[in-house]
C-alpha cells in the first residue's frame, strides 16, 4: 500500500514569515494591510499557499519594472 501524503492547506503566520525569510512582525503587518491575503478561523490568521505566492509574484513585478 502506498502511502498517502497530505499537504498542508493553510499556513500560520508564523510559518509564512519563516517561508518568506521575513520576521514575524513583518509578515503580521503585511497581513493586517493586506498586503497578503489571509482569513480570520478563531482566533487565527490563515493564509492560504496560493495568496503568498500571489504576493511574491506582485512583488517580484514591482521589481522587474524598477529593474527595467
Amino acid at each position: 500500500m502506498a502511502a498517502v501524503v497530505i499537504e498542508r492547506k493553510w499556513h500560520t503566520t508564523a510559518e509564512v514569515a519563516e517561508m518568506l525569510g521575513f520576521g514575524l512582525s513583518k509578515t503580521k503587518m503585511l497581513v493586517l494591510t493586506g498586503e497578503i491575503r489571509s482569513v480570520k478561523v478563531g482566533r487565527n490568521r490563515r493564509i492560504l499557499p496560493a495568496w503568498v505566492d500571489e504576493y511574491v509574484e506582485r512583488v517580484a513585478a514591482g521589481a522587474e519594472r524598477w529593474a527595467a
